[in-house]
C-alpha cells in the first residue's frame, strides 16, 4: 500500500463516495488514521457563502482527524457537469492537487482520493483527465462498478483503460444499485472472470447507507 488508494468508477453515480466512505471505515476499524479527498467536485451547493459538495462533506465527516473543507475538496463547481465545462474560466491544476495530497499524507496513515465521474473524464481544457491525476498521485486504483444493467460492458471498458494506462489496479468493488436487477450474482461473476484483479467486496443495495456494515463486506487479501 502506497499510503492510500485512488477510487474511480465505471460512470458517474455508481457509488464511488459510499465505497470510499466504506473503505475509510474499513481501515479505521483496523486502527489506521484515515482521511478522504474529493479534490474536484461538480454540482456543489452554496453553504454560508462557500460552494460545497455533499459527497466531500461525507468524506470530511468520516475522516479520522478534523480537516478543513478546502483540504478535502480543492475545486468546487456549481453546475453538475464535467469539470472542464463547470470550471468556466478556472483551470484545474493537477500539480496543486498533488501538493495538497502530500500535505494530507503527513496527517494520516492512509489517504483515499475519490475521482470525479469516470476514468477518462476531462478535468480542464489543457488535456488533463482523471487518468492523468491518478498517475500523478502514484496511488493504486480501486475500481467501483455500479451493478446495474450494462455494468459488464462498463466494467470491462474501464478496466481495459486503467490497465492500458500502466497504473496499478488493486481491485474492484461491486456496488449494488438496483435491488430488482435480474441475475446480480451472475453479472458479478462475469465481471470477475473478465478482469484479472481481486474482487474486494460486494456492497449491498441500501437507501440509507450503514457504512460500518458496508465496511464489513470489504476484504483485502
Amino acid at each position: 500500500m502506497k499510503q492510500g488508494f485512488f477510487i474511480t468508477g465505471t460512470d458517474t453515480g455508481v457509488g464511488k463516495t459510499w465505497a470510499t466512505v466504506a473503505l475509510i471505515n474499513y481501515f479505521k476499524m483496523r486502527g489506521k488514521i484515515v482521511v478522504g479527498m474529493k479534490p474536484i467536485a461538480s454540482g456543489c451547493k452554496e453553504i454560508n457563502g462557500i460552494l460545497k459538495n455533499e459527497d466531500a462533506l461525507l468524506l470530511q465527516k468520516h475522516a479520522s482527524v478534523a480537516l478543513d473543507y478546502q483540504q478535502i475538496n480543492f475545486y468546487s463547481f456549481l453546475e453538475p457537469v464535467s469539470p472542464h465545462l463547470a470550471a468556466n474560466n478556472e483551470c484545474v491544476d493537477i500539480d496543486k492537487i498533488v501538493k495538497n495530497f502530500n500535505c494530507l499524507k503527513r496527517q494520516a496513515d492512509i489517504v483515499l482520493v475519490e475521482g470525479v465521474g469516470g476514468w477518462l473524464v476531462p478535468l480542464n481544457n489543457q488535456g488533463d483527465d482523471v487518468e492523468m491525476l491518478a498517475k500523478k498521485l502514484q496511488l493504486p486504483v480501486i475500481m467501483v462498478v455500479g451493478i446495474c444493467l450494462g455494468c459488464i460492458n462498463h466494467a470491462r471498458l474501464t478496466y481495459q483503460a486503467i490497465k492500458a494506462s500502466g497504473v496499478e489496479c488493486a481491485g474492484w468493488l461491486a456496488m449494488s444499485l438496483d435491488p430488482e436487477m435480474l441475475r446480480i450474482n451472475e453479472n458479478i461473476e462475469t465481471i470477475q472472470q473478465a478482469v484479472d484483479i481481486p474482487l474486494l467486496g460486494i456492497l449491498p443495495y441500501s437507501k440509507n447507507a450503514d457504512f460500518k456494515k458496508l465496511a464489513e463486506q470489504i476484504v483485502f487479501s
